[in-house]
């Protein structure tokens, strides 16, 4: 059975979500013994930078990747494609068949400053769709997981996203930007009741599987490796999750840093969308 015809159901990928949960255990005992001991970092742009943490974790997840499913492709954080080969050696186009995407440490800059707020997050995409998702807390010792025909869990235990029924109540994990962002940040903050800004786009969009953020609002400056496990992960635990249009919110083709994203209970979930475009 080919990954694309197996059932879409808990059991279809459950070697899969073994193996990201044991491997991303894996990059996140090897974060925190080099948890504020970082030796080097270095700035991939003005307000971006990438420690050797960065890079020793993620050439542990690519390596267990390659031993454990030799034809799968790759979409990491700090060395961008690797794609599968077919037998005649031409690559295999990501948006079609296997790609785990790879994120060895999101976060960075708050652990490089010793703010313990950042993740391991590795998700499997099989034909342009997200199937598998795990993110890992080193620092609380939490793991979020599901598959995209099971329901979310935080270390194993079924979790669900907000029922609190009043906006009024909501605290969101928010980021806007561009035109009239000063605006719709207002419009927002009225409506709800705080918003925060955690610095772990994929922490933060997990936490909305469990209620802990009610919602994620952010406007640009994401990528598939920000949001492809916990996008799937607040998708399953009851979210609405969708692009700032209203549709989609995953394409394995997207450009790096261009992604926006708004994950909310489906009965506040137009509300939101409206005040973040107003």
């Amino acid at each position: 059975m080919t990954a694309s015809t197996r059932p879409a159901d808990g059991t279809a990928f459950a070697d899969e979500l073994a193996f990201g949960l044991e491997i991303a255990a894996r990059a996140g005992r090897l974060l925190m013994e080099r948890y504020e001991r970082v030796e080097r970092i270095d700035y991939k742009s003005a307000r971006d930078v990438v420690t050797e943490v960065d890079h020793l974790s993620e050439s542990l997840i690519l390596g267990a990747i390659r031993a454990a499913f030799p034809g799968d492709a790759i979409l990491a954080e700090e060395s961008g494609e690797h794609r599968a080969v077919e037998p005649g050696g031409k690559s295999i186009e990501l948006v079609d068949g296997r790609t785990w995407v790879v994120d060895p440490l999101d976060g960075t800059i708050n652990y490089a400053n010793g703010i313990p707020f950042f993740c391991v997050s590795i998700a499997l995409v099989v034909d342009g769709r997200p199937s598998v998702g795990v993110v890992h807390d080193p620092g609380r010792h939490e793991t979020f997981s599901a598959t995209v025909g099971s329901e979310a869990r935080l270390d194993g235990r079924p979790v669900n996203a907000s029922d609190k029924e009043k906006l009024s109540d909501f605290v969101v994990s928010m980021a806007l930007s561009g035109r009239s962002a000063p605006s719709r940040n207002r419009a927002v903050r009225k409506a709800i009741r705080i918003p925060r800004s955690m610095g772990s786009a994929a922490l933060a969009l997990a936490y909305v599987a469990n209620g802990r953020f009610d919602a994620f609002i952010q406007q640009g400056g994401l990528s598939n490796w920000d949001v492809a496990a916990a996008g799937l992960i607040a998708e399953r635990g009851g979210a609405t999750v969708t692009d700032m249009s209203g549709g989609p919110w995953f394409d394995v083709a997207r450009a790096a840093r261009s992604i926006s994203l708004l994950a909310a209970p489906a009965a506040h979930h137009a509300a939101l969308l409206a005040l973040a475009r107003a």
